[in-house]
């Protein structure tokens, strides 16, 4: 499907890690639209867990140097470390439903051997709209026109 170039071979290692341990999560936001095609560029790879308290994640993080930093007043909990800087975690997909209900709305990607779970393009589009932050307003037609074009592709096969 998309090339993983979004990714280092670090972020790679912290996925695998995940992945070695059963740690239920999906890559959500830009990174997910980018890793189905969609021409956009992000600063972070948003990762949204079932549960941030499940041993497997603390084992994966500490394999790789990273850490949980627990939330302080208004900011959510982030990851410290070196191999876990470029991901964000992501509490709730504003307008789309829980994460066990949201699972049943993602894809396979394989990156190399690896695969992981990514929200599906129409999600995400429902989610920014439900938000409606500028920049999630901005990015809309990009991942609209990719939806288009991969939906587009699936019929001419």
């Amino acid at each position: 499907m998309a090339e993983n170039s979004i990714f280092t071979g670090r972020e790679i290692a912290f996925l695998k890690e995940l992945h070695k341990r059963g740690v239920d999560y999906m890559i959500v936001g830009a990174a997910a639209g980018a890793l189905q095609g969609a021409p956009i560029v992000t600063q972070d790879i948003d990762l949204w867990f079932k549960d941030l308290a499940d041993p497997g994640l603390k084992r994966a993080l500490a394999k790789v140097g990273g850490v949980i930093v627990a939330p302080v007043g208004l900011h959510p909990p982030t990851f410290a470390g070196g191999a876990v800087e470029l991901f964000d975690i992501v509490l709730t997909m504003h307008g789309l439903g829980t994460f066990d209900e949201e699972m049943e709305h993602t894809i396979l990607v394989d990156l190399g051997r690896l695969p992981v779970r990514v929200l599906s393009l129409d999600r995400i589009i429902k989610s920014k709209e439900a938000v409606g932050r500028p920049k999630d307003v901005l990015t809309l037609p990009v991942l609209k026109d990719a939806l288009a074009t991969i939906k587009k592709r699936k019929r001419s096969k």
